[in-house]
């Protein structure tokens, strides 16, 4: 910008308000950018989003989950221009001009340019393995680096202290520029570190319910229209505690099936160095294609496709007793210690690690307000809520992998040995003494006052202890196997999508019974039959 941030008088320029562009969006209607914006939006950097999906390879379960990364961007840039300009205009002492709001904006439309190729695929799985000395890479240190990138390239009309002040917003770092000390809130409103309520997750949220065909009942302006910052963070009405809880609570998944092709790949295709360099990172999408682009190395690549065996759901606290105990390496060490009964002696000693692929309440953080007392913030707590709400938030799922087939059962049954071992930390069997007898009475209640004004009763004494007080033993209940996904040991699975094909790429398995033959086939028949 022409002028300094410092100054809460000098107005944005004439030329980037004068005209608006808009953009028809699915689940915001029509959002308007200024023409400054839209120098970002008409960027290569910008528009290569267009071309990888928000959900990755979940669009390969829900056909409906096609929406990409540049409309989710859109929608974030207009989220957060729509709170920086409602806490400008709601509380003036605040001291937040319209160039603040602008690099709000800026931030929000740029936060995911560094996503590559199936969004956090790419990031959260494939880069840490493939590159182990960049197993904290993110994709928003890649989004800086392509903003940068993207800055000197157009020579765009944005100043060095913009640039910082952009980047530290998407990164959600207040303490990488001076305006993290003196408006901490603004940090909050893209990337909330302190909470992770922000308008990036509003957005998501929303955008993906919408995609699968969940409507849901989030209320995006609600929010933000209740969003009031006290004591330098951004705090929300008390009122609006029970649409934030679930937020919250609807779940994210992602999908782990191109990983192993990708490690595969990589000697071949040599993607994984690009992060580093933003002039061939632009080209990283969802369009790689492994299949076009290594087909004279077919063989090479074959040992890169993946079936899945089996599958279990685990609470967030067991991840790292599940990362511990359940390896590829432990999994054919059961195999070949000779525990399995009835599995194929021959397919044990062909087995290798090879062949196998693969808890907080997060309303602690968020502050409310009430209208009774708006100048205050507090924590809520379950009273203030509701007691029906569920209390996880997390989960694990655990998927085991065969790349090949006649492997199947054999793994399986090696790693269903090692689960039924295992026990979970939740929820607890507790086994009580003989001989307690509680009496139980009618409750003593009192009215109370809670801390945001709200007045509801709670019981003083539920119990009166007659015996002596029990011992309870409290142990962690066994890990039970999947039911629906179990096979005999000696199983040899195959894809029925993997039939053997000719060099043109036709099934020549057996043809189904009662199917038309082919027309080769067919004009043969003919012509010996002809006189």
């Amino acid at each position: 910008m022409a002028s300094q941030l410092e100054s809460d008088t000098v107005a944005p320029t004439l030329d980037r308000l004068s005209q608006t562009r808009q953009f028809k969006d699915a689940v915001h209607d029509y959002v308007s950018f200024s023409p400054w914006i839209c120098s970002f939006i008409d960027t290569k950097h910008f528009q290569r989003l267009r071309y990888i999906k928000q959900l990755g390879l979940t669009y390969y379960v829900f056909p409906g989950a096609s929406h990409n990364r540049f409309e989710h961007c859109l929608g974030v840039g207009h989220l957060a221009r729509r709170m920086a300009a409602h806490l400008r205009n709601t509380q003036p002492s605040l001291g937040i001009t319209d160039q603040h709001v602008e690099c709000v904006e800026l931030a929000g439309l740029c936060h995911d340019l560094g996503h590559g190729p199936w969004s956090h695929v790419w990031d959260n799985i494939f880069i840490p393995t493939a590159l182990p000395e960049k197993k904290d890479w993110t994709h928003e240190q890649a989004s800086e680096m392509m903003f940068d990138d993207m800055v000197e390239t157009y020579q765009l009309d944005i100043t060095p202290e913009e640039v910082t002040i952009v980047k530290a917003l998407i990164a959600g770092d207040k303490e990488r520029c001076v305006l993290g000390q003196t408006m901490p809130f603004l940090f909050e409103i893209v990337a909330n570190q302190r909470n992770g309520l922000d308008v990036d997750k509003f957005d998501y949220i929303l955008r993906d319910c919408h995609a699968v065909g969940d409507r849901g009942n989030l209320s995006l302006s609600r929010l933000i229209y209740s969003a009031r910052v006290i004591d330098g963070m951004i705090c929300y009405d008390i009122k609006d505690a029970n649409q934030i809880y679930e937020l919250y609570y609807t779940p994210k998944s992602i999908e782990y099936m191109v990983i192993d092709a990708l490690l595969e790949a990589e000697p071949y295709l040599n993607i994984a160095h690009h992060v580093a360099k933003p002039k061939r990172y632009i080209f990283l999408t969802d369009h790689l294609s492994i299949r076009s682009r290594s087909r004279p190395r077919r063989q090479e690549l074959e040992s890169a496709r993946a079936i899945i065996i089996d599958y279990k759901v685990f609470s967030h606290n067991d991840k790292k007793m599940i990362k511990e105990n359940i390896t590829p390496e432990k999994i054919v060490e059961v195999a070949k210690s000779g525990v399995l009964k009835g599995v194929d002696e021959e397919l044990v000693m062909q087995l290798t690690p090879k062949h196998v692929a693969g808890e907080k309440n997060p309303l602690d953080e968020v502050t409310f307000y009430s209208k009774k007392k708006p100048d205050w913030c507090g924590k809520a707590d379950y009273s203030d809520i509701s007691l029906l709400m569920p209390s996880s938030f997390a989960e694990v799922w655990l998927r085991i992998y065969t790349k090949d087939g006649s492997f199947h059962g054999l793994i399986q049954a090696a790693y269903r040995h090692i689960l039924k071992n295992l026990t979970t930390t939740e929820p607890v069997e507790e086994v009580k003494d003989e001989g307690f007898a509680p009496e139980t009475i009618a409750p003593e209640t009192q009215t109370t006052s809670s801390k945001f004004g709200r007045p509801h009763r709670q019981p003083i004494h539920a119990t009166r202890i007659l015996a002596k007080p029990e011992r309870c033993i409290i142990r962690g209940r066994p890990c039970p196997c999947n039911q629906f996904t179990a096979v005999p040991p000696n199983f040899r699975g195959e894809s029925p999508s993997r039939k053997p094909r000719n060099k043109r790429g036709r099934d020549v398995s057996d043809s189904a019974e009662g199917a038309r033959p082919r027309k080769s086939i067919r004009l043969s028949e003919q012509s010996a039959a002809a006189p």
